[in-house]
């Protein structure tokens, strides 16, 4: 309890301040992604337009957040984070935009608008999700991500990682074949790989960017893992408790699909009991790392109370 104790007060202080901090960081990571991503020209101007408008829907920008206070701790130049905030942000709406097709989860709201496939169509979504993914390999390619190379190309190994056949890939298989059959330690591992791989990655940006050691990334990793199931179980909880208003997209799916969720195994009090726990694990990960960064010791927090 001795980092939890420590913290107690200082999430407390955090708490209040993290919907500025969200908000300064998702501000900063949107001019970087007006200069990253093209503007509409030429005969592919559409996939171009379609780019933009998924990425431009709004949302918490929490993975850019989290890769932004995760470099932070090293003495990382914001201008090189924020560019790889940028990265994992044009990737994570690639995944949105090809969840929502009717292949997918069939969804039409996104964000509170309609999804990609149908504000332009299906072909059109599908290439300019693959447009996205290719252009974050992209920025973090590029030597104004940060000057040394083996930084990049750690950068790159990882987000593949991530993103491929062992991790978010991996995880929307899955939850495609998802049984109802599903137990707890079944629903765990296709969270960590289909959300959880990605909060990984921005965590861990932050000590790769840094140079840190692998202690501190492995304590990042730890950090993110605990968060990601944070968040998803509050994702799910909103599923059955609020409404599309709030949330900006469909409610109540995962009954209607009869997936299994830590919700659906637990309850909606021991879905809420299961996050609390792990919202402490996700702060005692952090170690030392949680008095200097009380944006990241506030965050699980946070996401307790979160209503989209």
């Amino acid at each position: 309890m001795g980092h939890l104790d420590t913290t107690k007060d200082l999430n407390k202080a955090a708490l209040a301040g993290l919907p500025r901090a969200i908000a300064a960081s998702a501000a900063a990571v949107d001019s970087v992604l007006e200069t990253v991503l093209p503007r509409p020209h030429g005969p592919q101007g559409r996939v171009q337009e379609a780019m933009r408008y998924a990425t431009f829907a709004g949302g918490k920008r929490l993975r850019p957040f989290l890769v932004l206070h995760s470099a932070r701790l090293f003495g990382v130049n914001d201008a090189h984070s924020l560019r790889v905030g940028s990265a994992i942000e044009v990737l994570h709406t690639y995944s949105l935009v090809h969840d929502d097709l009717p292949c997918m989860d069939d969804d039409d709201l996104r964000r509170g608008r309609p999804t990609t496939h149908i504000a332009f169509d299906e072909m059109t979504a599908v290439l300019a999700g693959d447009a996205l993914l290719t252009i974050a390999f992209e920025i973090l390619a590029d030597a104004k991500t940060h000057p040394d190379p083996d930084v990049r190309v750690a950068l790159v190994a990882r987000l593949a990682q991530a993103a491929g056949h062992d991790g978010m890939i991996g995880g929307q298989v899955i939850d495609m074949l998802a049984e109802q059959s599903f137990g707890l330690d079944d629903v765990i591992n296709l969270q960590r790989l289909k959300t959880g791989q990605l909060f990984e990655f921005s965590c861990e940006a932050g000590p790769i960017l840094g140079q840190a050691s692998a202690e501190d990334r492995a304590r990042l990793r730890a950090y993110a893992r605990e968060m990601g199931v944070v968040f998803q179980i509050t994702d799910d909880l909103l599923d059955v408790t609020s409404t599309a208003e709030k949330t900006g997209k469909a409610v109540g799916k995962d009954a209607g699909m009869g997936k299994a969720t830590l919700v659906t195994l637990l309850g909606v009090a021991g879905a809420r009991a299961e996050a609390e726990k792990r919202a402490r694990a996700a702060i005692e990960a952090l170690g030392p790392h949680a008095v200097r960064s009380p944006e990241l010791s506030g965050l699980p927090l946070f996401l307790l109370d979160r209503e989209s």
